[in-house]
Protein backbone atom coordinates (compact mmCIF):
# COMPACT_ATOMS: atom_id res chain seq x y z
CA UNK A 1 0.00 0.00 0.00
CA UNK A 2 2.83 2.58 0.77
CA UNK A 3 4.80 1.60 -2.61
CA UNK A 4 1.16 2.40 -4.07
CA UNK A 5 0.79 5.50 -2.72
CA UNK A 6 5.06 6.60 -3.33
CA UNK A 7 4.76 6.06 -6.78
CA UNK A 8 1.28 7.70 -7.47
CA UNK A 9 2.46 10.61 -4.81
CA UNK A 10 1.99 13.45 -7.96
CA UNK A 11 -2.14 12.90 -8.99
CA UNK A 12 -2.04 12.41 -4.95
CA UNK A 13 -0.70 15.89 -4.42
CA UNK A 14 -2.28 17.63 -7.23
CA UNK A 15 -5.74 16.11 -6.04
CA UNK A 16 -5.43 17.06 -2.72
CA UNK A 17 -4.43 20.84 -3.35
CA UNK A 18 -8.24 21.26 -5.29
CA UNK A 19 -10.04 19.44 -2.52
CA UNK A 20 -7.99 22.10 -0.29
CA UNK A 21 -9.35 25.16 -2.76
CA UNK A 22 -13.03 24.00 -3.01
CA UNK A 23 -13.26 23.04 0.63
CA UNK A 24 -12.53 27.30 0.87
CA UNK A 25 -9.00 27.43 1.98
CA UNK A 26 -7.06 30.98 1.19
CA UNK A 27 -4.80 29.84 -1.96
CA UNK A 28 -1.73 31.07 -0.88
CA UNK A 29 -1.70 29.21 2.58
CA UNK A 30 -3.30 26.10 0.72
CA UNK A 31 -0.41 25.90 -1.88
CA UNK A 32 2.41 26.07 0.80
CA UNK A 33 0.56 24.15 3.37
CA UNK A 34 0.40 21.36 0.70
CA UNK A 35 3.93 21.95 -0.28
CA UNK A 36 5.56 20.94 3.23
CA UNK A 37 3.20 18.36 4.17
CA UNK A 38 3.69 16.15 0.47
CA UNK A 39 7.71 17.22 1.41
CA UNK A 40 7.54 15.93 4.53
CA UNK A 41 5.41 12.22 3.88
CA UNK A 42 7.32 12.32 0.36
CA UNK A 43 11.16 12.38 2.20
CA UNK A 44 9.96 9.45 4.27
CA UNK A 45 8.04 7.45 1.52
CA UNK A 46 11.24 8.04 -1.15
CA UNK A 47 12.96 4.69 -0.32
CA UNK A 48 9.92 2.90 -0.87
CA UNK A 49 9.23 4.99 -4.46
CA UNK A 50 11.40 3.17 -6.84
CA UNK A 51 13.26 6.36 -8.04
CA UNK A 52 9.91 8.46 -8.50
CA UNK A 53 11.02 10.98 -5.63
CA UNK A 54 13.87 12.61 -5.45
CA UNK A 55 13.44 14.47 -2.13
CA UNK A 56 15.75 14.93 1.13
CA UNK A 57 15.84 16.97 3.78
CA UNK A 58 18.85 19.51 2.75
CA UNK A 59 16.59 20.74 -0.36
CA UNK A 60 14.63 22.51 2.47
CA UNK A 61 17.71 25.03 2.01
CA UNK A 62 16.65 25.98 -1.22
CA UNK A 63 13.85 27.51 -0.61
CA UNK A 64 15.55 31.44 1.00
CA UNK A 65 16.54 31.57 -2.31
CA UNK A 66 13.17 30.61 -4.04
CA UNK A 67 11.42 32.88 -2.12
CA UNK A 68 14.23 35.49 -2.91
CA UNK A 69 13.54 35.24 -6.31
CA UNK A 70 9.93 36.27 -6.55
CA UNK A 71 10.72 38.98 -4.18
CA UNK A 72 13.13 40.02 -6.50
CA UNK A 73 11.30 39.54 -9.46
CA UNK A 74 11.44 42.68 -11.56
CA UNK A 75 8.61 41.86 -14.15
CA UNK A 76 6.47 42.03 -11.48
CA UNK A 77 6.84 45.25 -10.63
CA UNK A 78 4.69 46.25 -13.02
CA UNK A 79 1.36 45.11 -11.13
CA UNK A 80 1.55 47.70 -8.52
CA UNK A 81 2.76 50.28 -10.99
CA UNK A 82 -0.43 49.51 -13.22
CA UNK A 83 -3.14 49.06 -10.30
CA UNK A 84 -2.35 52.45 -8.77
CA UNK A 85 -2.82 53.92 -12.04
CA UNK A 86 -5.33 52.45 -12.83
CA UNK A 87 -7.00 53.54 -9.13
CA UNK A 88 -6.12 56.97 -9.33
CA UNK A 89 -7.80 57.09 -12.97
CA UNK A 90 -11.19 55.85 -11.32
CA UNK A 91 -10.85 58.19 -8.78
CA UNK A 92 -10.15 61.13 -11.51
CA UNK A 93 -13.51 60.65 -13.10
CA UNK A 94 -12.27 60.13 -16.25
CA UNK A 95 -15.48 57.05 -16.56
CA UNK A 96 -17.80 59.47 -16.16
CA UNK A 97 -16.42 62.07 -18.74
CA UNK A 98 -15.62 59.13 -21.38
CA UNK A 99 -19.35 57.50 -20.58
CA UNK A 100 -21.43 60.99 -20.87
CA UNK A 101 -19.42 62.27 -24.11
CA UNK A 102 -19.48 58.72 -25.74
CA UNK A 103 -22.83 58.35 -24.98
CA UNK A 104 -23.85 61.99 -26.56
CA UNK A 105 -21.66 61.09 -29.65
CA UNK A 106 -23.44 57.24 -30.64
CA UNK A 107 -26.75 58.69 -29.04
CA UNK A 108 -28.94 59.60 -31.59
CA UNK A 109 -28.39 56.06 -33.31
CA UNK A 110 -29.72 52.41 -31.95
CA UNK A 111 -27.99 50.85 -29.47
CA UNK A 112 -25.94 54.26 -28.86
CA UNK A 113 -25.50 53.89 -24.98
CA UNK A 114 -24.53 49.96 -25.85
CA UNK A 115 -22.05 50.81 -28.36
CA UNK A 116 -20.66 53.85 -25.90
CA UNK A 117 -20.20 51.47 -23.00
CA UNK A 118 -17.91 48.91 -25.24
CA UNK A 119 -15.61 52.17 -26.47
CA UNK A 120 -15.42 52.97 -22.92
CA UNK A 121 -14.58 49.38 -21.66
CA UNK A 122 -11.82 49.37 -24.22
CA UNK A 123 -10.96 52.35 -22.78
CA UNK A 124 -10.77 51.99 -19.58
CA UNK A 125 -8.93 48.13 -20.19
CA UNK A 126 -6.18 50.10 -21.82
CA UNK A 127 -5.61 52.84 -19.01
CA UNK A 128 -6.66 51.07 -15.77
CA UNK A 129 -6.42 47.41 -16.35
CA UNK A 130 -8.77 46.92 -13.58
CA UNK A 131 -11.93 44.95 -13.72
CA UNK A 132 -13.17 45.84 -11.03
CA UNK A 133 -13.61 49.97 -11.12
CA UNK A 134 -14.73 49.68 -14.67
CA UNK A 135 -17.47 47.11 -14.36
CA UNK A 136 -18.80 49.15 -11.35
CA UNK A 137 -18.25 52.66 -12.54
CA UNK A 138 -19.93 51.75 -15.62
CA UNK A 139 -23.13 49.96 -14.03
CA UNK A 140 -23.15 53.11 -12.12
CA UNK A 141 -23.10 55.51 -14.39
CA UNK A 142 -24.61 53.93 -17.65
CA UNK A 143 -27.13 51.73 -16.18
CA UNK A 144 -29.76 53.72 -14.85
CA UNK A 145 -29.62 56.05 -17.94
CA UNK A 146 -30.41 53.06 -20.02
CA UNK A 147 -33.29 51.84 -17.85
CA UNK A 148 -34.14 55.32 -18.23
CA UNK A 149 -34.65 54.93 -21.60
CA UNK A 150 -36.01 51.71 -22.29
CA UNK A 151 -32.97 49.24 -23.31
CA UNK A 152 -33.69 45.46 -22.61
CA UNK A 153 -32.25 45.01 -19.00
CA UNK A 154 -30.52 41.86 -19.62
CA UNK A 155 -29.06 43.26 -22.65
CA UNK A 156 -27.88 46.45 -20.46
CA UNK A 157 -26.36 44.40 -17.78
CA UNK A 158 -24.77 41.68 -19.89
CA UNK A 159 -23.18 44.88 -22.45
CA UNK A 160 -21.78 46.41 -19.18
CA UNK A 161 -20.25 43.45 -17.62
CA UNK A 162 -18.84 42.27 -21.02
CA UNK A 163 -16.96 45.78 -21.81
CA UNK A 164 -15.52 45.76 -17.98
CA UNK A 165 -13.65 42.13 -18.45
CA UNK A 166 -11.83 43.70 -21.41
CA UNK A 167 -9.58 44.78 -18.91
CA UNK A 168 -8.29 41.43 -18.92
CA UNK A 169 -6.92 40.40 -22.84
CA UNK A 170 -6.42 44.50 -23.77
CA UNK A 171 -2.60 45.55 -22.69
CA UNK A 172 -1.77 46.71 -20.00
CA UNK A 173 -3.25 43.84 -18.68
CA UNK A 174 -1.91 42.58 -15.13
CA UNK A 175 -3.03 38.68 -16.19
CA UNK A 176 -0.88 39.03 -19.35
CA UNK A 177 2.15 40.08 -17.00
CA UNK A 178 1.49 37.16 -14.81
CA UNK A 179 0.97 34.88 -17.89
CA UNK A 180 4.40 36.21 -19.57
CA UNK A 181 6.48 35.47 -15.98
CA UNK A 182 5.13 32.04 -15.61
CA UNK A 183 5.90 31.05 -19.33
CA UNK A 184 9.40 32.42 -19.25
CA UNK A 185 8.60 34.94 -22.05
CA UNK A 186 8.53 38.71 -22.80
CA UNK A 187 5.58 41.02 -21.33
CA UNK A 188 6.35 43.37 -24.12
CA UNK A 189 5.66 40.06 -27.06
CA UNK A 190 2.58 39.08 -24.60
CA UNK A 191 1.24 42.59 -25.27
CA UNK A 192 1.67 42.63 -29.34
CA UNK A 193 0.64 39.15 -29.62
CA UNK A 194 -2.75 39.76 -27.45
CA UNK A 195 -3.55 43.16 -29.51
CA UNK A 196 -5.18 41.93 -32.55
CA UNK A 197 -7.36 39.22 -30.94
CA UNK A 198 -8.41 41.93 -27.93
CA UNK A 199 -9.75 44.22 -30.93
CA UNK A 200 -11.06 41.98 -32.88
CA UNK A 201 -13.43 40.59 -29.15
CA UNK A 202 -14.03 44.46 -28.55
CA UNK A 203 -15.77 44.58 -32.62
CA UNK A 204 -17.19 41.42 -31.98
CA UNK A 205 -19.15 42.90 -29.47
CA UNK A 206 -20.08 45.98 -31.11
CA UNK A 207 -21.20 43.45 -33.93
CA UNK A 208 -23.48 41.94 -31.57
CA UNK A 209 -25.33 45.15 -30.44
CA UNK A 210 -25.88 45.86 -34.06
CA UNK A 211 -27.29 42.57 -34.93
CA UNK A 212 -29.44 43.28 -32.11
CA UNK A 213 -30.28 46.32 -33.06
CA UNK A 214 -31.81 45.60 -36.21
CA UNK A 215 -33.38 42.48 -34.98
CA UNK A 216 -34.74 44.08 -32.14
CA UNK A 217 -34.87 47.39 -32.37
CA UNK A 218 -37.23 48.26 -29.65
CA UNK A 219 -34.56 46.30 -26.88
CA UNK A 220 -32.21 49.62 -27.39
CA UNK A 221 -33.72 52.76 -28.81
CA UNK A 222 -31.74 56.23 -29.58
CA UNK A 223 -31.33 58.70 -27.25
CA UNK A 224 -34.37 61.43 -27.28
CA UNK A 225 -33.26 64.98 -28.26
CA UNK A 226 -34.33 66.50 -24.59
CA UNK A 227 -31.46 63.72 -23.31
CA UNK A 228 -28.66 65.12 -25.90
CA UNK A 229 -27.29 67.87 -23.59
CA UNK A 230 -23.84 68.47 -25.52
CA UNK A 231 -26.50 68.81 -28.98
CA UNK A 232 -25.45 68.16 -32.44
CA UNK A 233 -21.67 68.94 -34.57
CA UNK A 234 -20.85 66.11 -35.74
CA UNK A 235 -19.93 68.05 -38.58
CA UNK A 236 -17.50 69.93 -36.54
CA UNK A 237 -15.61 67.12 -34.85
CA UNK A 238 -15.20 65.76 -38.67
CA UNK A 239 -14.10 69.04 -39.81
CA UNK A 240 -11.44 69.35 -36.38
CA UNK A 241 -10.79 65.49 -37.63
CA UNK A 242 -9.70 66.66 -41.15
CA UNK A 243 -7.53 70.08 -40.31
CA UNK A 244 -5.46 67.48 -37.52
CA UNK A 245 -5.20 64.84 -40.35
CA UNK A 246 -3.80 68.27 -42.60
CA UNK A 247 -1.58 69.17 -39.69
CA UNK A 248 0.17 65.66 -39.32
CA UNK A 249 1.10 65.24 -43.60
CA UNK A 250 2.77 68.98 -43.10
CA UNK A 251 4.42 68.02 -39.66
CA UNK A 252 5.75 65.06 -41.52
CA UNK A 253 7.16 67.47 -44.47
CA UNK A 254 8.63 69.78 -42.12
CA UNK A 255 10.46 67.40 -39.83
CA UNK A 256 13.96 66.45 -41.29
CA UNK A 257 13.69 62.73 -43.06
CA UNK A 258 16.78 61.73 -41.22
CA UNK A 259 14.52 61.02 -38.32
CA UNK A 260 12.80 57.95 -40.56
CA UNK A 261 9.94 56.25 -39.04
CA UNK A 262 10.07 58.68 -35.60
CA UNK A 263 9.16 61.64 -38.36
CA UNK A 264 5.54 60.24 -38.39
CA UNK A 265 5.39 59.65 -35.07
CA UNK A 266 6.45 63.02 -34.09
CA UNK A 267 4.12 64.35 -36.91
CA UNK A 268 1.14 62.53 -35.58
CA UNK A 269 1.94 63.93 -31.79
CA UNK A 270 2.11 67.61 -33.52
CA UNK A 271 -1.66 66.90 -35.24
CA UNK A 272 -2.97 65.78 -32.11
CA UNK A 273 -1.33 68.56 -29.59
CA UNK A 274 -3.10 70.42 -32.84
CA UNK A 275 -6.72 69.55 -31.83
CA UNK A 276 -6.31 69.41 -28.20
CA UNK A 277 -5.09 73.09 -28.36
CA UNK A 278 -7.33 74.22 -30.51
CA UNK A 279 -10.65 72.92 -28.48
CA UNK A 280 -9.28 73.97 -25.17
CA UNK A 281 -9.06 77.71 -26.90
CA UNK A 282 -12.58 77.54 -28.46
CA UNK A 283 -13.93 76.38 -25.24
CA UNK A 284 -12.27 78.96 -22.51
CA UNK A 285 -12.20 82.19 -24.84
CA UNK A 286 -15.52 81.08 -25.87
CA UNK A 287 -14.66 81.55 -30.03
CA UNK A 288 -17.46 78.75 -30.75
CA UNK A 289 -15.78 77.70 -34.00
CA UNK A 290 -15.66 74.42 -32.94
CA UNK A 291 -19.56 72.94 -31.50
CA UNK A 292 -19.74 71.42 -27.76
CA UNK A 293 -19.72 68.00 -28.90
CA UNK A 294 -16.79 68.42 -30.80
CA UNK A 295 -14.88 70.49 -28.26
CA UNK A 296 -15.98 67.85 -25.63
CA UNK A 297 -14.68 64.62 -27.68
CA UNK A 298 -11.28 66.04 -28.18
CA UNK A 299 -10.74 67.34 -24.83
CA UNK A 300 -12.40 64.24 -23.13
CA UNK A 301 -10.66 61.59 -25.24
CA UNK A 302 -6.99 63.23 -25.98
CA UNK A 303 -5.67 62.77 -22.43
CA UNK A 304 -6.40 59.15 -21.61
CA UNK A 305 -5.34 58.12 -25.59
CA UNK A 306 -2.19 60.33 -24.55
CA UNK A 307 -1.80 57.73 -21.28
CA UNK A 308 -2.09 54.76 -23.74
CA UNK A 309 0.42 55.81 -25.91
CA UNK A 310 2.87 56.70 -23.03
CA UNK A 311 2.54 53.49 -21.53
CA UNK A 312 1.80 51.10 -24.44
CA UNK A 313 3.53 53.11 -27.37
CA UNK A 314 6.58 53.68 -25.21
CA UNK A 315 6.47 49.68 -24.66
CA UNK A 316 5.92 48.91 -28.35
CA UNK A 317 8.42 51.05 -29.76
CA UNK A 318 11.30 49.31 -27.74
CA UNK A 319 12.18 52.60 -25.58
CA UNK A 320 10.59 51.21 -22.11
CA UNK A 321 10.19 48.06 -20.26
CA UNK A 322 6.95 46.93 -19.04
CA UNK A 323 7.58 47.84 -15.46
CA UNK A 324 9.47 51.49 -16.89
CA UNK A 325 6.04 52.10 -18.88
CA UNK A 326 4.11 51.00 -15.96
CA UNK A 327 5.58 53.76 -13.59
CA UNK A 328 5.20 55.89 -16.25
CA UNK A 329 1.44 55.35 -16.06
CA UNK A 330 1.57 55.90 -12.93
CA UNK A 331 3.08 59.96 -12.26
CA UNK A 332 0.74 60.40 -15.85
CA UNK A 333 -2.32 59.13 -14.07
CA UNK A 334 -1.22 61.44 -10.74
CA UNK A 335 -0.92 64.14 -13.21
CA UNK A 336 -4.23 63.62 -15.49
CA UNK A 337 -6.11 63.58 -11.96
CA UNK A 338 -4.35 66.87 -10.89
CA UNK A 339 -5.48 68.53 -13.76
CA UNK A 340 -8.94 67.18 -13.30
CA UNK A 341 -8.46 68.87 -9.98
CA UNK A 342 -9.68 65.59 -8.13
CA UNK A 343 -6.24 64.60 -6.83
CA UNK A 344 -6.16 64.99 -3.23
CA UNK A 345 -5.13 62.91 -0.03
CA UNK A 346 -7.95 60.48 0.10
CA UNK A 347 -7.15 59.51 -3.45
CA UNK A 348 -3.55 58.98 -3.04
CA UNK A 349 -4.34 56.69 0.18
CA UNK A 350 -6.91 54.83 -1.29
CA UNK A 351 -5.29 53.85 -3.93
CA UNK A 352 -1.86 52.83 -2.05
CA UNK A 353 -4.07 50.68 0.20
CA UNK A 354 -5.65 48.75 -2.63
CA UNK A 355 -2.29 48.37 -4.53
CA UNK A 356 -0.32 47.18 -1.23
CA UNK A 357 -3.18 44.55 -0.79
CA UNK A 358 -3.25 43.35 -4.37
CA UNK A 359 0.50 43.24 -4.97
CA UNK A 360 1.00 41.38 -1.19
CA UNK A 361 -1.94 38.95 -2.47
CA UNK A 362 0.24 38.10 -5.62
CA UNK A 363 3.51 37.71 -3.42
CA UNK A 364 1.71 35.60 -1.05
CA UNK A 365 0.48 33.25 -3.51
CA UNK A 366 3.75 32.96 -5.72
CA UNK A 367 5.53 32.02 -2.29
CA UNK A 368 2.96 29.34 -1.73
CA UNK A 369 3.42 28.05 -4.75
CA UNK A 370 7.15 28.07 -5.08
CA UNK A 371 6.19 25.40 -2.18
CA UNK A 372 4.06 23.65 -3.93
CA UNK A 373 6.48 23.41 -7.05
CA UNK A 374 9.45 22.64 -4.83
CA UNK A 375 7.71 19.00 -3.74
CA UNK A 376 5.51 18.56 -6.71
CA UNK A 377 8.83 18.41 -9.15
CA UNK A 378 10.48 16.46 -6.37
CA UNK A 379 7.90 14.01 -7.05
CA UNK A 380 8.19 14.12 -10.56
CA UNK A 381 4.42 15.57 -10.67
CA UNK A 382 5.97 17.84 -14.20
CA UNK A 383 6.36 14.40 -15.67
CA UNK A 384 3.50 12.88 -15.02
CA UNK A 385 1.38 16.18 -16.41
CA UNK A 386 3.38 16.44 -19.30
CA UNK A 387 3.13 12.77 -20.26
CA UNK A 388 -0.73 12.63 -19.36
CA UNK A 389 -1.00 16.02 -21.48
CA UNK A 390 0.98 15.28 -24.18
CA UNK A 391 -0.73 11.51 -24.62
CA UNK A 392 -3.74 13.41 -25.80
CA UNK A 393 -5.16 12.34 -29.01
CA UNK A 394 -5.19 15.31 -31.96
CA UNK A 395 -2.09 16.25 -31.18
CA UNK A 396 -1.51 20.06 -30.64
CA UNK A 397 -5.16 21.03 -30.94
CA UNK A 398 -6.35 18.02 -29.29
CA UNK A 399 -4.00 19.79 -26.59
CA UNK A 400 -5.28 23.23 -27.03
CA UNK A 401 -9.01 22.53 -27.06
CA UNK A 402 -8.59 20.48 -23.69
CA UNK A 403 -6.45 22.96 -22.09
CA UNK A 404 -9.07 25.62 -22.74
CA UNK A 405 -11.72 23.10 -21.27
CA UNK A 406 -9.82 22.79 -18.29
CA UNK A 407 -9.25 26.52 -17.60
CA UNK A 408 -12.59 27.19 -18.61
CA UNK A 409 -14.12 24.86 -15.58
CA UNK A 410 -12.00 25.40 -13.35
CA UNK A 411 -12.31 29.04 -13.17
CA UNK A 412 -15.84 28.46 -11.91
CA UNK A 413 -13.54 28.05 -8.49
CA UNK A 414 -10.30 30.01 -8.72
CA UNK A 415 -9.76 33.61 -9.75
CA UNK A 416 -6.96 34.08 -13.25
CA UNK A 417 -4.31 34.73 -10.71
CA UNK A 418 -4.43 31.52 -9.52
CA UNK A 419 -5.18 30.00 -12.32
CA UNK A 420 -1.84 31.63 -13.64
CA UNK A 421 0.27 30.78 -11.31
CA UNK A 422 -0.93 27.14 -10.12
CA UNK A 423 -2.14 25.48 -13.32
CA UNK A 424 0.01 27.77 -15.94
CA UNK A 425 3.44 26.01 -14.22
CA UNK A 426 2.31 22.86 -15.14
CA UNK A 427 1.09 23.11 -18.42
CA UNK A 428 3.85 25.37 -20.08
CA UNK A 429 6.54 22.13 -20.49
CA UNK A 430 3.92 20.03 -22.11
CA UNK A 431 2.70 22.87 -24.60
CA UNK A 432 6.75 23.59 -25.36
CA UNK A 433 7.33 19.87 -25.73
CA UNK A 434 4.44 20.34 -28.33
CA UNK A 435 6.58 22.77 -30.79
CA UNK A 436 3.39 25.28 -29.40
CA UNK A 437 4.50 29.12 -29.49
CA UNK A 438 4.20 29.84 -25.65
CA UNK A 439 3.20 33.66 -26.78
CA UNK A 440 0.14 31.76 -28.69
CA UNK A 441 -0.59 29.67 -25.80
CA UNK A 442 -0.78 32.28 -23.20
CA UNK A 443 -3.04 34.73 -25.23
CA UNK A 444 -5.35 31.64 -25.72
CA UNK A 445 -5.46 31.05 -21.80
CA UNK A 446 -5.86 34.45 -21.55
CA UNK A 447 -8.89 35.07 -23.50
CA UNK A 448 -9.94 31.90 -21.53
CA UNK A 449 -9.47 32.97 -18.22
CA UNK A 450 -11.55 36.44 -19.29
CA UNK A 451 -14.79 34.15 -18.94
CA UNK A 452 -14.10 33.52 -15.32
CA UNK A 453 -15.01 36.93 -14.93
CA UNK A 454 -18.54 35.83 -16.96
CA UNK A 455 -19.28 32.87 -15.82
CA UNK A 456 -23.19 32.83 -14.09
CA UNK A 457 -23.26 31.83 -11.96
CA UNK A 458 -19.87 32.57 -10.08
CA UNK A 459 -18.51 35.30 -12.30
CA UNK A 460 -16.86 37.79 -10.55
CA UNK A 461 -17.74 41.07 -13.02
CA UNK A 462 -21.63 39.66 -12.56
CA UNK A 463 -20.52 40.09 -8.86
CA UNK A 464 -19.83 43.47 -8.87
CA UNK A 465 -22.85 44.48 -11.12
CA UNK A 466 -25.23 43.28 -8.60
CA UNK A 467 -23.51 45.15 -6.18
CA UNK A 468 -24.58 48.35 -7.72
CA UNK A 469 -27.39 47.69 -9.77
CA UNK A 470 -31.03 48.06 -8.18
CA UNK A 471 -32.52 45.79 -6.03
CA UNK A 472 -35.50 47.15 -5.28
CA UNK A 473 -38.11 49.94 -7.11
CA UNK A 474 -36.85 53.43 -6.91
CA UNK A 475 -37.99 56.73 -8.40
CA UNK A 476 -35.92 57.88 -11.90
CA UNK A 477 -34.41 61.36 -10.51
CA UNK A 478 -35.18 62.84 -14.62
CA UNK A 479 -38.27 61.18 -15.64
CA UNK A 480 -39.22 60.90 -11.73
CA UNK A 481 -40.92 57.16 -13.22
CA UNK A 482 -40.96 54.50 -10.73
CA UNK A 483 -38.64 52.04 -12.38
CA UNK A 484 -38.65 48.21 -11.60
CA UNK A 485 -35.20 46.37 -10.29
CA UNK A 486 -32.37 44.38 -11.60
CA UNK A 487 -32.60 40.77 -11.45
CA UNK A 488 -30.35 38.81 -10.87
CA UNK A 489 -31.46 36.64 -13.22
CA UNK A 490 -31.75 39.07 -16.05
CA UNK A 491 -27.90 40.10 -15.07
CA UNK A 492 -27.12 35.68 -15.59
CA UNK A 493 -28.75 35.41 -19.14
CA UNK A 494 -27.61 39.28 -20.46
CA UNK A 495 -23.89 37.90 -20.06
CA UNK A 496 -24.69 34.45 -21.89
CA UNK A 497 -24.10 35.70 -25.25
CA UNK A 498 -21.19 37.43 -24.63
CA UNK A 499 -19.71 34.51 -22.94
CA UNK A 500 -20.34 33.08 -26.49
CA UNK A 501 -18.86 35.43 -27.84
CA UNK A 502 -15.90 34.92 -25.91
CA UNK A 503 -15.85 31.24 -25.94
CA UNK A 504 -15.76 31.47 -30.16
CA UNK A 505 -12.72 34.22 -29.45
CA UNK A 506 -11.21 30.82 -28.30
CA UNK A 507 -11.92 28.90 -31.01
CA UNK A 508 -10.77 32.07 -33.75
CA UNK A 509 -7.34 31.97 -31.87
CA UNK A 510 -6.89 28.64 -32.21
CA UNK A 511 -8.15 27.95 -35.62
CA UNK A 512 -6.05 31.08 -36.94
CA UNK A 513 -2.76 31.59 -35.08
CA UNK A 514 -1.50 34.55 -37.24
CA UNK A 515 -3.78 36.75 -35.10
CA UNK A 516 -0.71 36.20 -32.42
CA UNK A 517 2.39 35.01 -34.28
CA UNK A 518 2.51 38.86 -36.04
CA UNK A 519 4.61 39.84 -32.64
CA UNK A 520 7.08 37.80 -34.31
CA UNK A 521 7.28 40.30 -37.38
CA UNK A 522 8.04 39.33 -40.79
CA UNK A 523 10.05 36.45 -41.73
CA UNK A 524 13.47 36.41 -42.85
CA UNK A 525 14.17 35.44 -46.49
CA UNK A 526 17.31 33.57 -46.38
CA UNK A 527 16.67 31.93 -49.98
CA UNK A 528 19.09 34.86 -51.15
CA UNK A 529 21.27 34.85 -48.65
CA UNK A 530 25.41 34.80 -50.06
CA UNK A 531 28.43 34.56 -47.81
CA UNK A 532 31.42 35.55 -49.51
CA UNK A 533 34.70 35.03 -47.73
CA UNK A 534 37.35 37.77 -48.07
CA UNK A 535 40.38 37.30 -50.54
CA UNK A 536 43.23 36.16 -48.17
CA UNK A 537 46.99 37.85 -49.32
CA UNK A 538 49.32 35.49 -50.36
CA UNK A 539 52.18 34.22 -47.85
CA UNK A 540 54.49 33.29 -50.81
CA UNK A 541 53.20 29.24 -50.81
CA UNK A 542 51.32 26.69 -48.91
CA UNK A 543 52.27 25.80 -45.21
CA UNK A 544 55.54 23.50 -45.45
CA UNK A 545 55.73 24.32 -48.87
CA UNK A 546 59.30 25.53 -50.33
CA UNK A 547 59.56 28.94 -49.31
CA UNK A 548 56.05 28.22 -47.30
CA UNK A 549 55.92 31.22 -44.63
CA UNK A 550 59.54 31.80 -45.68
CA UNK A 551 61.01 28.87 -44.07
CA UNK A 552 62.60 26.21 -45.97
CA UNK A 553 61.44 22.51 -45.31
CA UNK A 554 62.44 21.12 -42.13
CA UNK A 555 65.50 18.49 -41.85
CA UNK A 556 64.72 17.72 -45.77
CA UNK A 557 60.43 16.36 -45.25
CA UNK A 558 58.56 17.03 -47.97
CA UNK A 559 55.92 19.45 -47.53
CA UNK A 560 52.69 19.07 -45.56
CA UNK A 561 49.73 16.84 -47.33
CA UNK A 562 52.35 15.56 -50.04
CA UNK A 563 51.67 11.88 -50.98
CA UNK A 564 54.21 9.42 -49.19
CA UNK A 565 56.85 8.71 -51.25
CA UNK A 566 56.53 4.68 -51.69
CA UNK A 567 59.39 2.72 -50.65
CA UNK A 568 62.24 1.15 -53.88
CA UNK A 569 61.55 -2.35 -54.72
CA UNK A 570 64.24 -4.51 -53.70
Amino acid sequence: MLELIAQNMAPIMFASLIIFLILGYPVAFALAANGLLFFFVGVELAPLSGGSINLSWPLLTAMPDRVWGVMSNDTMLAIPFFTFMGIVLEKSGMAEDLLDTIGQLFGPIRGGLAYAVIIVGALLAATTGVVAASVIAMGLISLPIMMRYGYDRALSAGVIAASGTLAQIIPPSLVLIVLADQLGRSVGDMYAGAMIPALVLTAAYAVYILIMSIVKPKSMPALPLEARTLGSGVTSLLVTIALSVGVFFLAENLIDKNHGKDSQMLAFCAAVIFSYVLALLDKSMKINLMSRLAQQVVIVLIPPLALVFLVLGTIFLGIATPTEGGAMGAVGSVILSAVKGRLNFAVVRDALAATTRLSAFVMFILIGARFFSLTFYGVNGHLWVEHLLTSLPGGETGFLIVVSLLVFFLAFFLDYFELAFIIVPLLAPAAESLGIDLIWFGVILGVMMQTSFMHPPFGFALFFLRSVAPKVPYIDKVTGKKMAPVKTSEIYWGAVPFLVIQLLMVVAVIAFPSMVMHYKGKPVDTSNIQMKLPDMPSLGGGLGAPGGMGLPPLGGLPPLGTPPTPAPAN
